[in-house]
């Protein structure tokens, strides 16, 4: 089955200009001075690895299609039931591949190709919230590695007696932040709690803040070393012989804004200092996007509230099962599966109807 005839390449997907581009950072990496600058060249490496990833799944998912027509065609020649059957089946996990694929090509707002930074902080409640924080964080760990994305603890400050009070994770790979800004907001949990020796009905809830990780400097934003106040303490979460033995965790404090971030994931103080100031970059950007979005929500009369009780979605473990998007309507009742990583169903319907609604307002 050719290409031209039945599964077309361009607009949005133009399968000559990828190969052109790879070839072009093939060809970059091939300059005497490529590795003189390590950083420049890891990000090029990166974005030849991204562009290699979209072609590759487009040449499986092209060769996946033809293999299905070929049997397709094999079931009406013997009239084969079983076989009939086996198509449809290949058919639906195809569809869904094909809708993953769609889904990344549609990604292409400035900052969704970047990794992400996440931040979970639990809400009013003491160790039932704190709880809920973990268990969100072992999720989105679990849909990071099926991903194939790279988990990095950035700061963790751990519950007082379970949990934790707060975590920043570094969420590293293609397109890491376009799919977790669908997971921004606040998740709320009803479950009969493990902590209430009356087996009382608890609600609980966490928020979840995402930002791409900005590395550079980018437009107006400007941070003044006199804008900042800069404190160190010793590390609290788990890590090597240094941990809890020198001030090499690092606070910054934006005192303008109020804006505050820590990091103690590596051995020097200075190497947090540096990935202090990128979340921090990172956060006074979404800051400031927040704020444009705010005032033409305002020109146009949309409502801009999104206080602590307006969660996103709701985890009812008792007295039923249920995950349910309140963005999407979107649902399930395999609660076990999404507290495993699958929440790629929820990420999928929001960035779509997304997708819709800026279409509908340009």
């Amino acid at each position: 089955m050719r290409r031209n005839e039945s599964w077309p390449s361009g607009g949005l997907f133009d399968l000559d200009v990828k190969k052109e581009l790879i070839a072009d950072y093939e060809y970059k990496m091939t300059a005497p001075d490529f590795w003189d600058d390590n950083t420049k060249a890891q990000k090029l490496i990166g974005e030849l690895n991204a562009v290699k990833g979209v072609v590759e799944g487009f040449e499986s998912l092209e060769k996946e299609y033809e293999d299905l027509t070929v049997m397709l065609e094999l079931a009406e020649e013997e009239k084969d039931d079983g076989l009939f059957a086996e198509v449809e089946e290949s058919m639906r996990a195809f569809l869904q591949k094909l809708s993953g694929f769609e889904l990344e090509l549609l990604l292409n707002q400035p900052y969704d190709k970047f990794n992400a930074i996440l931040e979970l902080h639990p809400g009013a409640g003491g160790t039932e919230s704190q709880d809920w924080a973990e268990m969100l964080l072992r999720m989105y760990r679990r849909w990071a590695e099926n991903k194939g994305f790279k988990v990095e603890v950035l700061d963790y400050l751990p519950g007082d007696e379970a949990g934790i009070k707060s975590v920043t994770l570094s969420i590293k790979g293609h397109n890491a932040y376009g799919y977790l800004k669908a997971e921004k907001g606040v998740h709320r949990l009803v479950r009969i709690s493990p902590f209430d020796a009356s087996g009382r009905r608890h609600t609980s809830f966490v928020s979840c803040d995402v930002v791409p990780e900005i590395e550079e400097d980018v437009g107006d934003i400007e941070i003044r070393p006199e804008d900042l106040r800069i404190d160190t303490y010793r590390s609290s979460g788990a890590g090597g012989q240094h941990v809890n033995k020198t001030e090499s965790a690092v606070r910054i404090t934006h005192i303008p804004t109020g804006i505050v971030v820590a990091c103690q994931s590596e051995r020097s103080q200075i190497q947090n200092r540096e990935r202090a100031m990128t979340m921090l970059r990172s956060k006074l950007y979404e800051r400031k996007l927040e704020e444009q979005r705010k005032e033409l929500a305002e020109i146009r009369g949309e409502q801009t509230d999104i206080a602590w009780g307006n969660q996103i979605r709701s985890y009812v473990f008792h007295p039923y099962s249920m995950v349910k998007d309140h963005r999407t309507q979107v649902e399930t009742g395999n609660v076990g599966a999404v507290m495993d990583g699958e929440i790629d169903a929820f990420i999928d319907a929001f960035l779509r109807m997304q997708i819709r609604q800026n279409e509908q307002k340009a």
